[in-house]
């Protein structure tokens, strides 16, 4: 049996990817004192690995699969197999940003402004490529977190990854432009991913982790409507493809079955009682194959 060594990523993509594996039909257990997750499947070893980090190990191949961002595959320039994108960060599903940042009362107004300043950030190869781009010499010094802190005593802008900005702004931070987009990916090792059977195993886990995530944020929806009213539920009614119509014992009735984003069924339901659906249920979705 052909095991797959599959890094989990330890901080703050953790609790997620546990989620998101839990959802994908694996779980995965965590204890305090080991490095060792248990996972239930004979076919899969897992190790928590920095996402930092993640990239180098499996370019080196003591791992054969990981989850980690991509900017640390850019910043680490691992060579290493993206198998899929994954939407989910630490708070919501959606990519982060790498942002150039300063105080709010900065004098700094654009990049060029940075020329001969110091710049503080986890990611110095990626911000010095940025720079690079934009023709300013500056000097980029790694900070291992806590990077606003740095700001003034210690550098004159910062360099952070950032989901909604927020923080930043707490922090009185004003973000002058976005460095870098980045997502989740799971990559592979390009000898294990010549592997037939764990680059198997492989794209199993990515496609059940995909329809995982596409179900977080949509619901299934149910109801009956008589074949006269069809056309105007259906009007109502947006769907991933075609909504399943289905005939009833009733010849002049049929059932409706649909997916929906679940952020528009506050304003569907009564749209589609008002066209004369009824027995309309709503239930939860674990996973979506496209």
């Amino acid at each position: 049996m052909s095991l797959l060594k599959l890094g989990i990523p330890k901080g703050s993509l953790q609790d997620a990817t546990i989620d998101l594996l839990a959802r994908a039909g694996w779980k995965v257990t965590i204890s305090t004192r080991s490095y060792v997750p248990a996972i239930d499947d004979s076919e899969i070893n897992c190790l928590l690995v920095r996402a930092q980090e993640m990239a180098r190990y499996v370019e080196s191949g003591a791992l054969d699969a990981g989850i980690t961002g991509h900017d640390w595959v850019v910043e680490t320039q691992a060579e290493v197999v993206e198998l899929a994108e994954f939407l989910y960060a630490k708070q919501r599903l959606a990519r982060v940003k790498w942002v150039l940042a300063v105080p709010e009362d900065s004098s700094i107004r654009e990049p060029r402004d940075l020329e001969g300043k110091v710049i503080a950030t986890e990611v110095v190869g990626i911000t010095e490529k940025y720079l690079a781009r934009h023709g300013v010499k500056a000097r980029v010094e790694f900070s291992w977190g806590a990077t606003e802190v740095k700001v003034p005593q210690l550098a004159d802008a910062i360099v952070e990854v950032t989901e909604t900005g927020s923080s930043l702004r707490a922090n009185r931070f004003r973000i002058l432009d976005t460095v870098l987009e980045s997502s989740t990916v799971f990559i592979m090792n390009r000898k294990a991913a010549e592997d037939a059977a764990k680059r198997e195993k492989a794209d199993n886990l990515v496609l059940m982790l995909q329809g995982a995530i596409a179900a977080a944020t949509r619901v299934g929806l149910m109801l009956n409507v008589r074949r006269d009213d069809l056309a105007a539920v259906l009007a109502v009614l947006p769907a991933l493809k075609n909504p399943t119509i289905s005939a009833l014992s009733d010849s002049e009735w049929v059932a409706v079955n649909t997916i929906i984003e679940e952020a528009v069924v506050r304003q569907i339901l009564p749209r589609l009682k008002a066209a004369r659906a009824q027995g309309i249920v709503e239930y939860p979705l674990n996973k979506i194959v496209l």
